[in-house]
């Protein structure tokens, strides 16, 4: 049963009308909202003749009405969770914020967690929780920059973390906006907070050099690269949120999850039948995340945040908080490819705060924070533990077998085909629990499924040779985990 709704009422006339609850309807059409603002923030109070800290105002404003409206008293907690992370972040010592901001953040998040699992609340309604998670990696991920910029020495720490390091501990309003800006409250995703402080300060788009040498004349005789216009790439963005908008609510509903559990089909269904019912069923409940990270993605670049710099051919590149890229995800041939590319600013954030700064047991370690992260419910730990196993097995699988396949492109082609069937048949047994979230449709899963996969992965461990993991020290650090690589890689694919 769904707890009472706590947002606005305004759009209930409109719930009827579509068939869906109204707290859905207040988020997406708070969206939206955002959306029509991002070009209006962008053009009216454009860095160039408005002061950050107006910027930072509006931003923060807006995103506490969008917050109010959706979720109600519920952004109490919110500012709650704020006030005792920036409470933190200035009252201890930068060698040690970073430990005490992650128990706090992920503390208070999992309580929340264990409040809407006890009540049943966020099943079946929009979950106040899910800006929490966002704010949750921006405490975490500015309290780590904080430490790596106040607290290390700089030849401790990788490019990336050099990059990223804060030399100065933000001010309120900084923080607040950082956390409750209108772009990113609903749906986030996470960015560092120097990205952020460059969008807001108007140095996001002129720190760089576009190839093919366009730029603007200024009075004063200097040359300074034209800024680009974001609105081609938020278009295109916002049609693909709307084309996976109409396949979640056509697909989604024609084949339903937590029919693989239903028990006349087990009992009835062949194996076969019910292997390909769970990759149709996993494929249909992809498009609602397709939408929500797909329209985020339009709302920050429609407010000229994202820029991302350059490709080789002079193409502004607008992926900087971009957290999908459905293509890769549609077409991997490996279970890491897939986890590459899907919900990336999560996996960049789990690698930035976890992955890289642990010498063992470093993949086990970033499973279990990420399972943490999600919540209680009992699905998602199994989903975690089945990946850790993936994971593993297909690092195992690649290392021994992959270099037998690359004598021939016809038979490198073949063995492309059999892996991405593989991995996608993978990854759905391995979501499925996630999707379902309690304990006994996720017992039940598995166990009509014999555990088959499960098996198949602990033999794999057992049986074939494993070769170490050589962990790279900062300055040559590469990106071995499912991650993202750093940004000047991407500009020279």
């Amino acid at each position: 049963m769904a707890a009472a709704q706590t947002g606005s009422v305004f759009l209930q006339p409109l719930s009827v009308l579509i068939d869906l609850p109204v707290d859905q309807v207040n988020f997406v059409v708070c969206l939206g909202v955002a959306l029509c603002a991002g070009p209006w923030f962008r053009l009216y109070l454009h860095p160039s003749h408005t002061s950050p800290n107006i910027r930072h105002i509006v931003a923060t404003i807006l995103g506490f009405y969008l917050a109010i409206f959706c979720f109600g008293w519920y952004t109490l907690h919110f500012v709650a969770y704020v006030s005792v992370s920036f409470a933190l972040l200035h009252l201890v010592s930068a060698k040690h914020v970073h430990r005490y901001s992650m128990v706090v953040a992920i503390g208070y998040l999992s309580l929340c967690k264990m409040w809407v699992y006890i009540s049943d609340y966020g099943v079946f309604s929009t979950d106040f929780t899910g800006p929490m998670m966002v704010m949750a990696q921006k405490i975490t991920s500015l309290a780590f920059e904080v430490h790596d910029g106040l607290g290390r020495k700089d030849e401790e720490l990788s490019v990336d973390q050099q990059r990223l390091a804060v030399r100065q501990r933000p001010n309120l309003l900084q923080y607040l906006s950082y956390n409750f800006n209108f772009l990113s409250i609903l749906a986030g995703p996470c960015c560092s907070y120097k990205d952020y402080v460059a969008f807001m300060e108007g140095w996001s788009c002129t720190a760089w050099a576009n190839p093919q040498g366009q730029s603007d004349s200024q009075p004063n005789g200097c040359q300074v690269w034209a800024e680009p216009s974001p609105m081609a790439v938020a278009f295109v963005k916002l049609a693909v949120a709307v084309a996976s908008l109409g396949l979640h609510l056509t697909l989604g509903r024609a084949f339903p999850v937590l029919y693989n559990v239903d028990e006349r089909f087990v009992r009835t269904g062949s194996f076969h039948a019910r292997l390909c019912y769970l990759v149709v069923s996993i494929q249909a409940a992809r498009p609602k995340y397709y939408f929500a990270w797909s329209l985020a993605d339009a709302i920050h670049n429609a407010a000229g945040f994202g820029f991302n710099g350059y490709t080789k051919s002079g193409q502004p590149c607008w992926d900087l908080v971009s957290n999908i890229n459905i293509w890769n995800i549609e077409t991997a041939t490996s279970f890491k490819m897939f986890l590459d590319n899907w919900n990336t600013q999560t996996v960049r954030w789990l690698k930035f705060v976890c992955y890289d700064r642990l010498d063992k047991h470093a993949t086990v370690a970033t499973f279990l924070l990420s399972a943490a992260w999600h919540g209680v419910y009992p699905g998602y730990y199994f989903t975690f533990f089945t990946g850790i196993l993936m994971s593993l097995a297909a690092r195992v699988m690649r290392n021994n077998l992959r270099h037998h396949f690359l004598h021939s492109k016809v038979v490198k082609v073949l063995y492309d085909i059999v892996t991405w069937a593989t991995t996608h048949l993978a990854i759905c047994y391995t979501v499925a629990p996630f999707v379902m979230f309690g304990m006994k449709p996720a017992l039940d899963f598995y166990g009509s499924m014999y555990y088959c996969i499960h098996i198949l992965t602990i033999l794999i461990l057992l049986v074939l040779p494993i070769k170490p993991l050589r962990r790279i020290k900062p300055q040559a650090c590469v990106d071995e985990f499912q991650g993202v690589g750093d940004r000047q890689g991407k500009k020279e694919q």
